[in-house]
């Protein structure tokens, strides 16, 4: 077996008068520009028929002003926003397109045997394991290749099989299922995946971003979900 080559208002303040109360219901505009006017309109409104005997604070004044501030600037973050996810969509876009083709390593525990020849697999280990073997299980469960690895350290680590089975025979077309293990410090390990190949016949754009398609094995996966280009 041969390793491979290796990635988110408060309402503006009222006042008990009709007026303020009235001016500030009328604050629903999107836009900053529409709503700093409002606010003006508010603001006014309010200085205009407050009590003289109970005039706004200081303190007042200046939590609207700041409300309007945060207002204006949550605006300009949302426009903001919206412009690096567009980019980051078209990014994205790009990037899966240009895996067509390709083979990648997904999370997946088959390997897939035909005409004497079958496709790699990997292990991600998220620490380093003291040894690590891997079981090739054909279709009733039954062992039919065994790979001791070793020791590995933390990663992915790619692999392919020559096919044969522990007699030296070829084996049969189809798929296989990959049973791992491993141990550290004498204890079983297990924040480890199997990774299982896949070569990308095609994009597919979705809500949640681009979406890669895999065939019937693995289906169709997010590309965040590519562990490894081959």
């Amino acid at each position: 077996m041969a390793t491979l080559d290796t990635s988110l208002l408060s309402s503006l303040n009222q006042t008990s008068t009709t007026t303020s109360s009235a001016a500030a219901s009328a604050v629903s505009a999107s836009g900053t520009e529409e709503l700093n006017d409002q606010f003006m309109t508010l603001l006014v409104a309010q200085m205009q028929n407050q009590d003289p005997m109970d005039p706004v604070s200081n303190s007042d004044l200046t939590a609207q002003l700041a409300q309007i501030s945060t207002v204006s600037g949550i605006e300009e973050l949302n426009t903001t926003l919206e412009s690096i996810t567009t980019q980051i969509s078209s990014s994205e876009a790009l990037q899966a397109a240009s895996l067509i083709d390709k083979g990648v390593l997904v999370a997946g525990d088959a390997v897939l045997v035909g005409n004497a020849t079958s496709t790699p697999f990997g292990i991600e280990l998220e620490g380093a394991v003291d040894d690590a073997r891997v079981e090739v299980l054909a279709a009733d469960g039954s062992v039919v290749k065994t790979f001791e690895l070793g020791a590995l350290d933390a990663g992915i680590h790619g692999f392919v099989w020559d096919g044969l089975l522990e007699d030296g025979s070829q084996a049969g077309d189809g798929a296989y299922q990959l049973a791992v293990s491993a141990e550290r410090g004498g204890e079983p390990y297990s924040d480890l995946q199997t990774l299982s190949y896949g070569v990308v016949s095609g994009v597919n754009q979705s809500e949640s971003g681009a979406q890669l398609d895999l065939g019937p094995q693995l289906g169709v996966v997010e590309l965040a979900a590519v562990r490894q280009v081959l």
